[in-house]
């Protein structure tokens, strides 16, 4: 029923179980505003603990799941998600944290917090080093296909629920295998497909959308502007953040856009996503050296995200902040300060 697992691959499950075993109540701690990565992630470790450990992770998130596709994914596979300032921290043994790592500023565990277990796809971070177990593969695509091993090296039957998960999970994060999609990603892809529940899947990747959406997608576009090969286009006040990643997603597809910046005001934050198309460019680097100093910032070669805090939402202001980072971007790309060409007149 079940195919060997590969003997170059360590049995990092069997660590991870070890680890845990017996040190109490588990904590399953994601990103703010979590993706399909994080829920299907979260949503397999929760179910290697009970098929091998018989206890019940809790998942905690912090800020909120706004994206329609996501949203629609956390109801339709009933993934169990609890608002991290709920939790009483103390209660726990054993704190995860999945497709994130201490320090990142993507993710709301207060500092000084202990964490036990880290899985991620994102390049190692130093604090990561502490955490008693640690498997970060940044040459994986996506953190759900480390979780799909895990179950596949315990033998565990991976239901339809969880196969559509993690294929989900898979085929949004690299967009169907198009993206920063590794061997591993594209192994467990093919392998997830036959037993997904087509008409979940059709549910979740084609959602209706709130008449917000086009509110902001309409605003987008307004204020996009060229510079050469780099389109900026700033969103204004958004009622979600995952919006901000979205709307760089689309308008990659510009011809002759090599590099997408968005940017959106989100409560007293200023969110920024980063996409690209040029080979040779990281995306995670270059928006790290862009906000250092002012924010915090991560990704990798093609995608990558950050905010900056404690910004103000005046017009003038935001619109200072974003010609500020505008005109840096520009000069780390090697890229002459012209004046914009508006995409829509």
């Amino acid at each position: 029923m079940f195919d060997k697992p590969s003997v170059a691959l360590p049995r990092r499950s069997d660590q991870l179980l070890d680890r845990v075993r017996g040190k109490g109540k588990i904590l399953i701690v994601v990103h703010d505003n979590p993706d399909p990565d994080c829920l299907a992630s979260s949503l397999a470790l929760r179910h290697l603990f009970i098929m091998k450990l018989n206890s019940e992770a809790t998942i905690a998130f912090s800020g909120m799941i706004g994206r329609s596709e996501n949203l629609a994914m956390a109801k339709d596979l009933q993934i169990p998600m609890t608002p991290l300032p709920l939790i009483e921290l103390t209660d726990y043994g054993v704190i995860c944290m999945l497709d994130t790592q201490p320090g990142t500023g993507n993710n709301s565990l207060p500092d000084g917090v202990r964490v036990d277990v880290v899985i991620d796809h994102h390049p190692l971070r130093p604090a990561t080093a502490a955490c008693r177990f640690v498997d970060v593969r940044d040459e994986y695509g996506v953190t759900a296909t480390i979780l799909y091993e895990y179950l596949h090296e315990q033998q565990i039957t991976i239901s339809t629920k969880m196969a559509t998960a993690i294929f989900y999970a898979i085929k949004s994060e690299t967009q169907d295998l198009g993206r920063e999609a590794e061997l591993p990603d594209r192994e467990a892809y093919h392998k997830l497909f036959p037993l997904v529940n087509k008409t979940l899947l059709n549910a979740i990747t084609h959602p209706r959308v709130p008449r917000e959406y086009f509110r902001v997608l309409s605003r987008t576009l307004r204020n996009a502007t060229m510079h050469g090969p780099v389109l900026v286009a700033q969103l204004g006040g958004i009622d979600f953040p995952e919006i901000v990643a979205e709307m760089a997603d689309l308008l990659l597809r510009l011809e002759g856009a090599e590099l997408v910046m968005t940017l959106g005001f989100y409560n007293d934050e200023l969110i920024l996503s980063l996409r690209s198309s040029r080979s040779g460019l990281n995306a995670g680097e270059l928006i790290r050296t862009l906000v250092e100093g002012r924010g915090k910032a991560g990704g990798h070669g093609m995608m990558a995200g950050g905010k900056i805090c404690g910004v103000s939402r005046d017009a003038v202001q935001g619109r200072q902040l974003v010609t500020e980072l505008t005109e840096r971007l520009l000069q780390l790309m090697d890229l002459p300060v012209l004046p914009p060409e508006r995409l829509i007149s």
